[in-house]
């Protein structure tokens, strides 16, 4: 999956709702707590209206113990930039009133309201541990990301859209423990937006064991390291446990596909995400010709033209 050009209207099976502003309606319209995935945030002509003051708006009008989940968009106000320590530190405190929430994005900002890249985040520790039933998790940006290996026996989905992930928190993924998580999908970025990540940095992810026992999807994906991990990922042991396995997004070209298809069996899979890549016409073919007759689903819908030259391939999602 690409970078979003609308904001959410589904997450977590539930239709989103914007939590109206100020003065946008009577507070009897709002619908029934358990049927929306409540979103907050600004957006264009909401005037002066502040996320605290919408935050608390929605604390006094609805019971929370049936809010199951909730979508953050730009919580900051115009020109200013100003992380996502509050908004944490905020959800954290009804943490005694949101006992039903299973499922959260941060940042639903969109590349024409704020660059992914300059996002600022925070530490997301604080939440993993202030709800513990909590099964679905999305995060857009990468900025000032902060993540501490932490044990969370209910998180189900981890997904991290980044133009550029740091690789100190890849490097607390693999130290955590996450015996439920079955979906984990990672943007990790280019160098020229902060995404430093080596191999080295992801090397436990791809031996998770009994870490992350009940994984079925992983995606390292939208990475100017794209060859290097699809090399890594050829010798890996989770991938017998995979279902389908996600490595689009990125710079990959012939020499990754061609470690990849020398390595481990693929054929198992449901599903191979390649799009965004920068393979050769015959290359192409012999990737499907090697998977597609087993059943596997193939994406090979490409960004541009091959490159020939590494330094003219680029992720799909930088700036």
């Amino acid at each position: 999956m690409g970078y979003r050009t609308a904001h959410l209207d589904w997450f977590h099976g539930l239709p989103v709702f914007a939590f109206p502003c100020e003065g946008d309606g009577p507070r009897e319209a709002l619908p029934s707590p358990e049927s929306v995935a409540w979103r907050f945030g600004r957006t264009d002509g909401d005037g002066d209206i502040t996320f605290e003051q919408q935050w608390q708006r929605f604390l006094d009008s609805v019971p929370l113990h049936k809010v199951r989940a909730m979508v953050i968009g730009r919580w900051w106000q115009e020109y200013e930039d100003v992380g996502i320590d509050a908004v944490i530190e905020s959800l954290c405190a009804a943490r005694d009133r949101l006992t039903g929430l299973r499922a959260l994005f941060l940042a639903d900002v969109l590349s024409e309201e704020f660059e992914i890249s300059w996002i600022r985040l925070g530490d997301l520790t604080p939440l993993l541990k202030a709800f513990p039933l909590l099964e679905k998790l999305g995060v857009r940006g990468g900025e000032g990301l902060v993540l501490e290996p932490v044990h969370h026996m209910a998180l189900r989905e981890l997904r991290f859209e980044s133009g550029g992930l740091p690789a100190a928190p890849v490097r607390a993924l693999g130290a955590c423990e996450f015996p439920a998580l079955d979906h984990l999908e990672l943007w990790l970025g280019t160098s020229w937006y902060g995404g430093d990540t080596a191999i080295e940095d992801i090397a436990p992810l791809l031996a998770p064991g009994v870490r992350m026992p009940s994984l079925r999807h992983l995606g390292l994906q939208n990475s100017d390291i794209q060859d290097e991990i699809a090399a890594a990922v050829a010798g890996a042991s989770v991938v017998p446990q995979l279902d389908s396995l996600a490595l689009s997004m990125g710079a990959l070209s012939d020499d990754g596909a061609a470690a990849l298809l020398g390595g481990q069996p693929l054929t198992h899979l449901r599903t191979l995400d390649l799009h965004h890549h920068f393979l050769s016409a015959p290359m192409t073919q012999r990737v499907r010709f090697a998977l597609e007759p087993h059943g596997v689903r193939v994406d090979l819908r490409r960004g541009r033209a091959a490159a020939e030259r590494s330094e003219a391939r680029y992720v799909a999602v930088g700036e």
